[in-house]
């Protein structure tokens, strides 16, 4: 009885390694993997007011993506334009790139800090966020993750 059992469990653990090696292969063989994380604002500027707000991006802007991508918090950072297809539609892409979620959720209050010392106080941070209201409608923000396809 004692033989059958211990039989029985080393054909259990057998079974259960083999299961986890066929478990661990295949996701060592997928033809991709995770890339770095993207943060996307979907950004619509005002007709006649292009050129404002590329200066502030130009400014204010791309002064916080250089600093925050020096202390090592983002990796780079885009700007896209592109052509609107309806009157409510967004023309450009604001987008910061992460190594990956967890660092940008450890990073945030880093982030904070750096935003702080650069733009001031959250009274003035308001302020400029308040007065890009006439120029720009932010019209929604998205978490995106780069897929990396690797060749077979």
């Amino acid at each position: 009885m004692t033989r059958r059992l211990g039989s029985t469990l080393l054909l259990g653990i057998a079974i259960g390694m083999f299961a986890a090696g066929i478990v661990g292969n295949a996701q060592a063989q997928r033809p991709y993997r995770d890339g770095s994380v993207w943060n996307i604002s979907f950004i619509k500027m005002e007709p006649g007011m292009e050129s404002a707000y590329l200066t502030y991006l130009t400014t204010d802007w791309k002064r916080e993506q250089e600093a925050a991508k020096k202390e090592g918090l983002i990796l780079s950072y885009k700007v896209i334009g592109t052509e609107g297809h309806t009157p409510g539609d967004w023309n450009l892409m604001l987008m910061t790139e992460f190594k990956d979620l967890a660092t940008m959720e450890a990073n945030g209050p880093k982030f904070e800090a750096l935003a702080t010392k650069l733009a001031g106080s959250d009274e003035k941070m308001r302020q400029g966020y308040k007065d890009r209201t006439a120029i720009r409608q932010v019209m929604g923000n998205r978490l995106a993750r780069e897929v990396i396809l690797e060749p077979k």
